[in-house]
């Protein structure tokens, strides 16, 4: 039997925008989305974020893309409809979903609220979903997901600027918690000012942190500062600036996903200090052990979070007023956003304006 087209997959009509080959060029794309089982939640999808994974994906640069590719894990909007056993959701509400969409439900991780870290987890776009059909993510106008995997937006957070806490903020937010550098007093570094980068600095500064940016670029010291309250910045070439910073440091999160020396890095650390990649360079880091037994310090990794704390994340967010800095985008700007971004050219966060520009006509 021949393979069914996508718009003939699901009852659900559908339509977004998808990459077809490693091109990586998206364009107009019609297909379905699943009925809303007893445990879906159907929403229209107003806004979806667009990040840089988004921009591997598209090119098949990790080897794992599955054409044809919707992209968008960054997903926000309103129900639409709820499925007879869903408990948290009802229609009108504004809800998310980040980068995931199932799991087993029953491994270690899983009931530890840390689906983020189970083997079978399925990714929100790319991914086989448990009927065997491929995820389609977010650069399109309806999402149907299981209720576990949906977050709710509070009332007080604009959608379109807490599009990319689904991602950005929750890889960040979860390594903070989770490495203890969430203490008032704590001085904690942030290498990278970008889409992480500078979510990184608001959700530290928000838990009471001394927050120093450590970045490539002089120039963006004014806006670590001024925009992001950060307390002070350093210039990673800079060796006077590193040297004088030795030793001051409880932790740093690294944000950056190009290759780059970790040695002046662990240099900044205190004793027992802690440096988590959230960044994934593709090629290995160079790491001498010295350094790190001279001070007993510690070198981690955090990927995303769990959605019982992605949810405390965005609840985080609400109380404290944290949403991202975002450029507003038609989804015909899509391709030439994609540029943009290989080129850092953007502060920090393009969103795409699904509600508004995507039109279900090819």
């Amino acid at each position: 039997m021949a393979d069914k087209l996508p718009e003939e997959e699901h009852p659900k009509v559908a339509f977004g925008w998808a990459a077809r080959d490693q091109s990586g060029v998206l364009s107009p794309f019609k297909f379905s989305r699943r009925a809303t089982g007893e445990k879906d939640v159907s929403f229209k999808v107003l806004y979806c974020g667009m990040c840089h994974s988004d921009l591997h994906m598209i090119k098949n640069e990790w080897g794992n893309s599955t054409y044809p590719l919707v992209p968008g894990h960054e997903i926000v909007g309103v129900v639409t409809e709820v499925g007879s056993k869903v408990e948290k959701f009802k229609v009108g509400h504004k809800v998310g979903v980040g980068c995931m969409v199932g799991s087993c439900y029953s491994c270690d991780n899983c009931t530890n609220d840390l689906e983020n870290y189970c083997s079978q987890m399925i990714l929100t776009y790319s991914a086989k979903y448990y009927d065997g059909t491929i995820t389609y993510g977010g650069y399109s106008d309806i999402m149907v997901a299981d209720e576990h995997f949906v977050v709710r937006i509070p009332d007080s957070l604009p959608l379109d600027a807490t599009a990319p806490l689904l991602c950005a903020g929750i890889t960040v937010y979860s390594p903070l918690k989770y490495y203890g550098l969430d203490k008032p007093g704590f001085h904690v570094g942030v290498v990278g000012l970008g889409g992480l980068g500078h979510m990184a600095v608001k959700f530290a500064k928000a838990m009471g942190a001394k927050v120093t940016v450590i970045s490539t670029s002089p120039n963006k010291k004014q806006e670590a500062i001024k925009r992001l309250s950060a307390d002070s910045f350093l210039v990673s070439r800079d060796q006077d600036q590193i040297q004088a910073a030795t030793g001051t440091m409880d932790g740093i999160i690294d944000t950056v996903s190009a290759s780059h020396p970790l040695l002046p890095l662990t240099g900044l650390l205190k004793s027992h200090g802690k440096l988590i990649l959230v960044g994934a360079p593709e090629k290995p880091f160079e790491l001498p052990a010295f350094p790190l037994l001279m001070g007993r310090k510690v070198v981690g990794g955090s990927c995303i979070g769990g959605m019982k704390e992605t949810q405390e994340m965005v609840d985080f967010a609400a109380k404290h007023g944290i949403t991202s800095d975002i450029e507003v985008i038609p989804v015909e700007y899509v391709n030439t956003a994609m540029e943009r971004m290989l080129k850092a050219d953007v502060r920090y966060r393009f969103v795409i304006d699904i509600g508004n520009t995507i039109k279900s006509s090819i």
